[in-house]
């Protein structure tokens, strides 16, 4: 229990923090449940309780500065419904080591763009057509949804990243429309996980409260400079996740 307060806590903290500012904190907070020792599907199903309590903090918070854009959001929300609901139904039929192997695909690929995200606005100037923007929105959410649902951690970064870059939305709506989406595809795959008895519900809601006050730390220092903070630590915890995996396929950890 000691180990569990010890890295979970101050680690879900740090991932509210972090995921207000650039997204992105499922990078942390799922690696930090895999460090405590929890297996491979209650960490994720856990993790969904406490992303979700915090991620409803900096989403009001945002919907009061007005970051969300409803016309992109309502098709974003729904298309994120679906996705994320099939995402994780298919986690649940796939094993703890299907699940790592996946692990040693996603971690490369989300250091990779948080390495690449240095100037998130360099899009804003060129606008698309609304109807492409909406449907662009749409389409980003369902697929990136569905991989929120089955395995999770990047969904924010890859969401601001692809709202920005493909979408060309501003940083604060591409910030508002982000959290927007990643709240609902916390809610939809915790539910699946909670009906499928996964969720540890004391531990998810004792580290929720450390991601709710990480949350509304970072989001009330909310800038683009926020990724100046956030991709070190993103990466260091990255690289010391992906070293484990490594040796527990391997049979050593």
């Amino acid at each position: 229990m000691l180990k569990i307060i010890l890295i979970v806590f101050p680690l879900l903290f740090l991932t509210g923090f972090v995921d207000s500012i650039a997204g992105g904190g499922g990078l942390i907070s799922l690696p930090a449940y895999l460090l405590a020792g929890l297996p491979i599907h209650s960490a994720i199903a856990t993790n969904k309780l406490s992303s979700a309590m915090g991620t409803t903090v900096s989403t009001v918070h945002f919907l009061r500065k007005g970051y969300m854009n409803l016309k992109t959001c309502i098709p974003g929300i729904i298309a994120a419904l679906v996705g994320s609901s099939l995402g994780a139904n298919l986690s649940l039929h796939l094993n703890e080591r299907s699940l790592k192997i996946l692990v040693l695909f996603v971690l490369p690929l989300a250091a990779f763009h948080v390495l690449r995200s240095k100037n998130l606005e360099k899009y804003h100037d060129h606008p698309l057509p609304p109807v492409t923007t909406v449907i662009l929105c749409t389409l980003i959410s369902f697929f990136v949804g569905a991989y929120d649902g089955l395995y999770g951690p990047g969904t924010g970064t890859f969401l601001l990243l692809l709202f920005t870059g493909v979408c060309h939305l501003s940083l604060e709506n591409a910030a508002g429309t982000t959290k927007a989406i990643n709240l609902t595809t916390n809610v939809v795959s915790l539910v699946v996980y909670l009906m499928n008895g996964k969720v540890l519900i004391p531990l998810g809601l004792a580290a929720g409260l450390f991601n709710m006050a990480g949350n509304y730390v970072g989001s009330h220092c909310f800038s683009s400079k926020g990724n100046t903070f956030v991709r070190p630590v993103i990466l260091v915890v990255l690289t010391i996740f992906f070293a484990k995996t490594i040796l527990e396929l391997a049979g050593i950890a």
